[in-house]
């Protein structure tokens, strides 16, 4: 059963909710859900804040988070979470933002870099990974990462 499948069944069966805020991903992890028959059952809002102006208009991260530790940082994976539980009122709420490249990679923060952030029971939990391989590659790793964590804390391994 796949990764998905199996957050799906377990929301449904206990009648808990997920949403999405997604950046380097473009909707990857929604697309996952919305592929998913019945998913409006535990599925209600997926949200793509590629620009920094979106995070901040749409999940409330906080202009000086963004100025001071950048779009691609844990501060503001955590903010992006924490607004999409307000935004969605999801019991779950995951949010990933990261270099998926080619370019804008640094020595400080290189291409794969990326952070995801999940709130759920009132926490807040932050993931740093790096990636490796072509853009496609990151995506799909970044996609797959988000849904472990979700698995993570469903069974109470966050």
């Amino acid at each position: 059963m796949s990764q998905v499948k199996r957050i799906a069944d377990y929301l449904i069966k206990h009648g808990l909710t997920v949403a999405t805020a997604e950046s380097c991903t473009g909707g990857m992890v929604a697309a996952g859900f919305t592929d998913l028959p019945g998913i409006s059952a535990c599925f209600g809002c997926g949200v793509v804040t590629y620009s920094n102006e979106a995070k901040e208009k749409l999940l409330g991260v906080s202009h000086e988070t963004l100025v001071t530790y950048g779009a691609v940082s844990a501060e503001t994976a955590a903010e992006m979470a924490e607004g999409l539980e307000k935004l969605s009122g999801a019991d779950f709420a995951v949010s990933i933002t990261g270099i998926a490249g080619p370019g804008g990679g640094s020595e400080e923060k290189p291409v794969g870099l990326v952070y995801f952030g999940l709130k759920h029971h009132g926490q807040i939990a932050v993931d740093r990974c790096v990636f490796r391989g072509d853009r496609i590659e990151i995506r799909r790793q970044s996609r797959d990462h988000a849904y472990e964590m979700i698995l993570a804390a469903m069974e109470g391994k966050d």
